[in-house]
């Protein structure tokens, strides 16, 4: 189990899903975490001191501004940003219709504002605030939930271009922060039984699939990893750095690292 004791983290979007199960894991590790969200509420987190629900709306910059000025003036320092609040999944039928998989000149234009304003633009000005702090502490670690959307095709063209959108950030950031040793990664999940996944379960394989916290003990792993200025700029996958760190899932198994051709 990686030791963040002392720790300080925002995770964005941890009202639930897997920016909540990101929240635990880093908490389970001993760091404090700031849980961002729009209903962060004081019920969704076990009461042991080591998670701050922080409300939150990442498309009103007001709001995020206060959240990390609020960090800094209570911790005095942040060593981990997770950004994970992600826009777009909403309203998947409309009218009766599902229009998640519709081709891109049949999909409604408000799914490409969404993806882009609460997720790639949230994940940009969350960063620039963290990344004033870090740089000027010299060490910190942003890690941007990703996914393999960013190199194949799935679900819809919106999705796709947002996803790579995010993992070209955080080359790019990585690049102009390596020499305030500040590291930066695109971090992939598998099948994450979120509670959206589970009230489809019947429709899902589950038998590889992981926790939400299990991408927590990634994020953790990574951030107690001495050499993780190797890492960054990389896009990187839970499931693999399971293998490469030795961690497991809540339930004691590794996962299966997904490749490209079965994502």
């Amino acid at each position: 189990m990686s030791n963040l004791t002392g720790r300080v983290t925002v995770v964005t979007g941890a009202s639930r899903g897997v920016g909540r199960g990101v929240a635990l894991g880093l908490a389970e590790a001993g760091a404090t975490v700031y849980a961002t969200g729009r209903t962060a509420a004081e019920d969704a987190f076990p009461t042991n001191g080591r998670v701050v629900p922080l409300r939150c709306d990442h498309t009103v910059d007001g709001e995020v501004e206060a959240a990390f000025r609020r960090v800094m003036a209570e911790q005095g320092r942040l060593d981990i940003l997770v950004n994970n609040v992600w826009g777009g999944y909403e309203r998947m039928v409309e009218d009766g219709e599902f229009t998640w998989t519709k081709p891109f000149w049949q999909q409604p234009l408000w799914r490409w504002d969404a993806m882009f304003a609460a997720g790639v633009r949230a994940h940009y000005v969350s960063s620039i605030y963290a990344a004033r702090a870090m740089a000027a502490q010299r060490s910190g670690l942003m890690v941007n939930i990703s996914f393999w959307a960013a190199q194949k095709h799935m679900g819809n063209v919106a999705y796709g271009v947002a996803k790579a959108a995010t993992d070209k950030m955080t080359s790019d950031m990585a690049h102009e922060l390596r020499e305030h040793n500040v590291a930066v990664v695109s971090l992939y999940p598998g099948l994450v039984r979120t509670e959206k996944v589970m009230e489809s379960a019947a429709y899902f394989d589950l038998s590889n699939s992981e926790s939400p916290q299990f991408i927590g003990r990634a994020v953790a792993a990574l951030a107690a990893d001495a050499e993780i200025m190797k890492k960054s700029g990389q896009v990187l996958v839970a499931a693999a750095l399971a293998r490469e760190y030795g961690f497991t899932d809540v339930d004691g198994k590794q996962p299966r690292p997904l490749t490209l051709d079965e994502a």
